[in-house]
């Protein structure tokens, strides 16, 4: 959530509008143009040095800071809204008599200069031209910004040693540069270490704690270190600089869930569907949490929810879904679901499946010796494995 001292507006009549208030309730403050928006992922600082006392910053076009044309999964940070304006933000807050007035839409495009070779690059389609253009940028002057533009297309075309030594030279120029630190955890998820991603995203958290990105990293690799109740101090700081985040949500739920806190898990799962009703794993994350309280009703309420909107049908919520059935009592419904869900699996996945679900159900029915109806679903599965040398129960 930037601050609430950078201000976006429609366009330049609105622009206009908002700086003939400002300059009412500051008549000595100074508007300056920001640097052209185009430029803002290849500066370091960002914010340029800024006069004392009251100053308005404006910056038009400034779409054209975000370019979004990476591919493979990549992209740079720096081009990201929310990098951005967590930058922006921290310099203002700082400074604490400035504002940024930023056009979404423009009535002119920007003017950037076409020989911004970082720029162009990051406007180009073809990952082979970005990373020819980021090089040629590279040989004008091995500067951090430089660097790290070329690190991420070099990521782009799965070059990563190349990545990891012009990240290593970025941070050596610019030891605090939340960006730099941002793009070298990225790169060490990408090679599994996560001891040293979560200690690169750490770093950078502290650097810039305002950007929720960063903070939803660090919670993703701690989960992955097995360190739960950090990973969901983590998810939580993103939630908090982005309360209506989905994913941030779902992420507090999971890692709820696994602490054994599975009312508030619920409750975060709850959240989630109002936020986004048709996402299908908000209801297959509740089923799971309403499952292991005894919920089962409630479960399967959930679980065909999560169905009904998957197109996928994703055979392992399936399988979750058929249990539930079992322990709602309707063992002839549950086998049913569990044989349609199984049916066409590849070989390797239906045995684990089938041994996953297997396990379920044997907790279930340990827990609950009262349960009736679950002998012919544990018949099927016990048959089903015993064929491929796999049985469990």
């Amino acid at each position: 959530m930037p601050s609430s001292r950078v201000v976006c507006v429609a366009d330049a009549q609105a622009a206009e509008a908002w700086l003939a208030t400002w300059r009412a309730e500051h008549p000595n403050g100074v508007v300056m143009a920001a640097p052209p928006p185009a430029a803002w992922p290849f500066r370091l600082p960002l914010v340029p040095d800024l006069p004392s006392g009251p100053v308005a910053i404006r910056a038009d076009a400034v779409d054209d800071a975000f370019p979004d044309h990476q591919t493979n999964g990549t992209r740079l940070v720096t081009t990201q809204r929310a990098y951005l304006e967590a930058e922006w933000s921290a310099a203002l807050d700082a400074h604490g008599q400035a504002w940024l007035l930023m056009t979404d839409a423009p009535e002119h495009p920007s003017t950037e200069a076409p020989e911004h070779l970082l720029a162009r690059a990051f406007r180009a389609a073809d990952p082979a031209e970005r990373l020819q253009l980021c090089l040629e940028a590279l040989g004008a002057g091995r500067t951090a910004p430089a660097l790290l533009a070329t690190a991420s297309a070099c990521m782009e075309v799965n070059d990563l040693h190349a990545a990891a030594r012009d990240l290593d030279e970025a941070l050596a120029l610019a030891p605090g540069w939340a960006a730099a630190h941002y793009e070298r955890g990225k790169l060490w998820l990408r090679v599994d270490d996560m001891d040293r991603a979560g200690a690169t995203f750490r770093a950078a958290a502290d650097l810039l704690p305002a950007f929720a990105p960063v903070w939803a990293n660090l919670g993703a690799t701690l989960g992955e270190l097995d360190r739960p109740a950090e990973a969901l101090a983590a998810f939580e700081r993103a939630l908090a600089l982005e309360p209506d985040n989905a994913q941030a949500l779902n992420n507090v739920g999971v890692v709820r869930r696994e602490l054994g806190r599975l009312a508030e898990s619920e409750a975060a799962f709850r959240q989630v569907i109002r936020l986004t009703p048709d996402m299908a794993f908000g209801h297959y994350n509740l089923g799971h949490t309403l499952f292991l309280q005894g919920r089962f009703q409630a479960a399967l309420s959930a679980y065909a929810e999560g169905q009904a909107r998957d197109a996928e049908k994703n055979p392992v919520q399936a399988s979750r879904l058929a249990l539930c059935r079992v322990a709602t009592g309707d063992g002839a419904g549950g086998l049913r679901d569990l044989q349609r869900a199984a049916g066409s699996l590849p070989r390797e996945y239906r045995r684990q499946v089938l041994a996953d679900t297997s396990a379920i159900l044997w907790a279930l029915v340990t827990q609950h010796p009262e349960l009736r109806g679950w002998e012919p679903v544990h018949a099927w599965l016990a048959g089903e494995l015993a064929k491929t040398g796999k049985q469990r129960i």
